[in-house]
């Protein structure tokens, strides 16, 4: 019987507790502060283990068969380092799992080690949407062309109190819910070519971001995003019969070859996406049975941070 971890008691990880609540999952939830602690169990019912995942490790003599890590950026990589070293097979860890290069060579080397599975939580792969999406790409043979955009809003960035290193490294720590999806659908890049430019208090390698490349799937890329002025998350992917729009990305829309018009599709059943944070049951489904070619591993996030890094000018 499959025995879950859930590292963390803040919102996310109280989506967490709903999905896991709806898969009938055996789950512990480990938190760390008492406040946390309490909004948690008042938002969920659900008892949450206070002092943190090295002292519960301390106190228990067992292990579980899968761990969900759903702490603050800046502890991800140290809790999943734990986890690791403490012997736990099945990892899901937040994105975007670390913050520094040498750290997902840790946890590379690490994972290898110990023969673990170390996955990275992008829960937008999962929406219906894409999935619907993906259906399509494939009855029309495969996309020749994408864009996206990542722009952020500054006004609503800047006030947020985040963990040391965070916002400076934003593109990594949220923008890339949209980048790794273009990418899943469209291809890894096997060329790009980037460029930055400006700053801001909060991220001072750069605000302004275009660029463009070849995937692995010898379509073409283009990307931007401005965040000193308007704008907002999207993907558009082409193939030789349709534009497929994800803006929002929660939603498809399409454009046919030879019209204008950009319609909705009407049929997805959006009842998961709408009864849980979207995306993610899916997601924790896949991770929990164990199929998990979907799913972001630690190797494939390492391999990418050069990507990224290069993109944010990091």
């Amino acid at each position: 019987m499959k025995n879950v971890w859930l590292i963390g008691a803040g919102p996310m990880a109280q989506e967490y507790i709903k999905v896991l609540k709806g898969l009938k999952s055996n789950f512990t939830v480990i938190g760390r502060g008492k406040d946390t602690a309490q909004k948690c169990e008042e938002a969920t019912g659900c008892e949450v283990i206070r002092d943190g995942i090295e002292q519960f490790l301390v106190d228990t003599p067992k292990v579980c068969t899968h761990a969900i890590v759903s702490v603050g950026v800046e502890k991800l990589y140290e809790t999943t380092k734990v986890l690791l070293e403490y012997g736990v097979k099945n990892i899901l860890v937040e994105k975007p799992a670390g913050l520094y290069e040498e750290e997902f060579q840790d946890m590379v080397y690490l994972s290898k080690e110990k023969k673990a599975n170390v996955f990275v939580a992008y829960n937008r792969r999962f929406y219906a949407s894409v999935i619907h999406a993906q259906k399509i790409i494939e009855e029309d043979g495969g996309v020749t062309s994408f864009n996206f955009e990542f722009t952020e809003w500054e006004h609503i960035i800047a006030p947020l109190k985040k963990g040391k290193g965070v916002k400076e490294k934003w593109f990594l720590a949220n923008s890339t819910h949209v980048v790794d999806l273009a990418f899943y659908l469209g291809g890894k890049p096997k060329e790009i070519c980037s460029f930055t430019s400006g700053n801001l208090a909060w991220h001072p390698t750069s605000s302004v971001f275009s660029g463009a490349g070849k995937s692995d799937k010898n379509a073409l890329f283009s990307y931007s995003a401005n965040w000193e002025s308007a704008g907002r998350w999207s993907v558009e992917i082409l193939t030789k019969k349709h534009k497929l729009i994800l803006r929002p990305m929660e939603k498809l829309q399409i454009q046919k070859r030879g019209s204008i018009a950009q319609e909705f599709v009407e049929d997805i059943d959006y009842l998961v996406d709408n009864s849980y944070k979207p995306g993610l049951y899916v997601q924790t489904k896949v991770f929990l049975t164990n199929k998990h070619h979907t799913l972001c591993n630690i190797e494939e996030q390492k391999q990418m941070i050069n990507i990224y890094n290069k993109i944010a000018n990091y």
